[in-house]
């Protein structure tokens, strides 16, 4: 699945990002990127906000551009991959920036652990979701 939903794959990893960035960072409030380092430093937090947000928009760009290069995929290929992309998002930052590094939390707080553990149940399951449309999505 992944050479073929490559490109799926890879808008999900942006797709991912953008709706972390706006749901948790912007709508929710609950962290910004760089807040378990600085979290009294807003202008700082913000550029790093930005910063991710350009990432983002890199990847889907990046992903758009592939998908326009290669045979159309199936839909259930094309959105397989999305979610997939998506949930392996949520793995790489929850266990990377949120375990290792300590750069935020999904929320800060008594129930952090919590919080950062559905993100990575919610990450898992994307990824096997996704993959699991995207090899009915092969077969159809």
């Amino acid at each position: 699945m992944v050479k073929r939903a490559g490109p799926a794959l890879v808008l999900g990893l942006g797709i991912g990002g953008f709706v972390d960035g706006i749901v948790a960072h912007q709508l929710l409030g609950w962290h910004h990127m760089l807040s378990g380092w600085y979290p009294d430093d807003m202008a700082l937090n913000m550029r790093g906000d930005g910063l991710f947000h350009l990432l983002c928009l890199v990847l889907v760009l990046v992903g758009v551009g592939l998908l326009n290069r290669a045979a159309p995929l199936p839909s259930r290929v094309l959105w397989g991959g999305v979610l997939a992309g998506w949930g392996v998002f949520n793995l790489v930052e929850g266990l990377i920036d949120h375990q290792l590094l300590g750069v935020h939390h999904v929320r800060s707080g008594p129930d952090q652990l919590a919080y950062d553990l559905g993100f990575l149940a919610l990450g898992l399951l994307l990824v096997v979701v996704g993959g699991l449309l995207a090899k009915a999505g092969r077969r159809g």
